[in-house]
C-alpha cells in the first residue's frame, strides 16, 4: 500500500488526454495524406513519417501513464513484464521522432543547395533514410535494456533507465536528443549562410526567392524541435541533476507529464507549420495565391 500525492491523478489524467489527442491528430494527418492523391510528395511523405513517430510515441507514453494511473488508482506499488516492455519503445519513438525532424530538414536542404542532384530528392533515396532512421531507433534501447538496465520506480510508478552518472544514461540521452538536434541545427546554420550568400550573388530571383522559402520551412522545423526541447527540458535538467545529486522523489512524473504536453503541441503547430494539409482543411475556403504557394507546388514535382 503506498500514499499518494493530491496531484498524481490530475497529471495521470492530464497526460492521458494530452497523448490520446496527439495520436489522434496525427492519425487524420496520415490519412489525409494517404488518401489525398494531391499530398503524395517526398515533402509530404516525410510528415507522414513525422505522424507515424507521434503516433508510435503517443501510444507508448500513453500505456505507460495508464499503468501508471491504474496503480495510482489501486494505491499500489507492482509490476509486470509489460511494464519493462513497454519502455524501449517510448526510448524509440521519442529517437524516431526528433531524427523525423531532421530529415525533413536535410530534404529541405538538398533542394536549396543541390538542386541537380535529384537521386537525393528522390522518393526512394528519402524512403530509404526513413527505413534507417527507423531501423536506428528500436537499436537505441538495446543496448540498456540487454543489460537489464530499466528497471521500476515506485515512487512515480514507471518503468524507466534510472537517472544518474552512467554510460547508459550519457548513450541514451546522446541518442535520441543531441545528435538530431545537432544535426537539425547544423542544417539551419549552413541553410542560412547559404541564403544569405545567394543574395550576394546576383542570382535570378526565383532562385533566391526558393532558396528563402525553404529556409522558413527549416526554421518551422526548429521552432518545433525548440517546443519540444521547451517542454522536455525539466527531464534533461533532471539527468543534468543526477550527475551531481538525486533528483527529486518525483521527476519522472513532472519530467513525463510535461513531455506529453509536448506532444500534443508539436501535433497542432506541425498542421499550422504544414501548407498542404492546411490547404486541404480549409479548401472550401477562398484562399489567395501567394508565393509560398508557387514554392510548394514547385516541390510537388520533385
Amino acid at each position: 500500500m503506498s500514499t499518494i500525492e493530491p496531484w498524481f491523478i490530475p497529471f495521470d489524467i492530464l497526460s492521458l488526454i494530452s497523448t490520446t489527442l496527439a495520436a489522434l491528430l496525427a492519425l487524420i494527418y496520415l490519412l489525409i495524406i494517404i488518401f489525398d492523391k494531391t499530398c503524395h510528395t517526398v515533402s509530404m511523405m516525410l510528415v507522414a513519417n513525422t505522424s507515424c513517430a507521434i503516433i508510435l510515441f503517443s501510444c507508448s507514453m500513453f500505456s505507460e501513464t495508464l499503468f501508471t494511473l491504474q496503480n495510482d488508482l489501486q494505491q499500489v506499488q507492482t509490476y509486470d513484464i509489460s511494464c519493462i516492455i513497454r519502455a524501449p519503445f517510448g526510448y524509440s519513438g521519442c529517437a524516431i521522432l526528433n531524427f523525423s525532424f531532421t530529415s525533413q530538414a536535410f530534404y529541405r536542404y538538398m533542394l536549396v543547395v543541390y538542386p541537380t542532384h535529384v537521386f537525393y530528392r528522390s522518393y526512394k533515396f528519402q524512403l530509404l533514410l526513413v527505413i534507417i532512421m527507423w531501423i536506428y531507433g528500436f537499436l537505441v534501447p538495446v543496448e540498456f535494456v540487454v543489460r537489464g538496465e530499466v528497471t521500476y520506480d515506485p515512487n512515480n510508478q514507471i518503468c524507466q533507465l534510472p537517472l544518474g552518472l552512467s554510460f547508459s544514461i550519457i548513450y541514451m540521452a546522446s541518442c535520441i536528443y543531441v545528435f538530431p538536434i545537432f544535426i537539425t541545427m547544423i542544417i539551419y546554420y549552413k541553410l542560412i549562410r547559404y541564403v544569405k550568400y545567394m543574395n550576394a550573388r546576383s542570382t535570378s530571383v526565383n532562385t533566391v526567392l526558393r532558396a528563402r522559402y525553404e529556409l522558413k520551412m527549416v526554421s518551422r522545423i526548429v521552432i518545433i524541435i525548440l517546443i519540444l526541447l521547451a517542454l522536455g527540458l525539466t527531464y534533461f535538467i533532471f539527468i543534468l541533476m543526477s550527475f551531481f545529486t538525486t533528483p527529486p522523489k518525483y521527476h519522472f512524473r513532472i519530467a513525463i507529464t510535461l513531455l506529453n504536453l509536448s506532444l500534443t503541441s508539436i501535433t497542432i503547430v506541425l498542421f499550422l507549420f504544414t501548407d498542404q494539409l492546411k490547404r486541404l482543411v480549409t479548401k472550401n475556403r477562398r484562399i489567395e495565391p501567394d508565393i509560398n504557394t508557387v514554392f510548394v507546388l514547385q516541390t510537388a514535382i520533385h
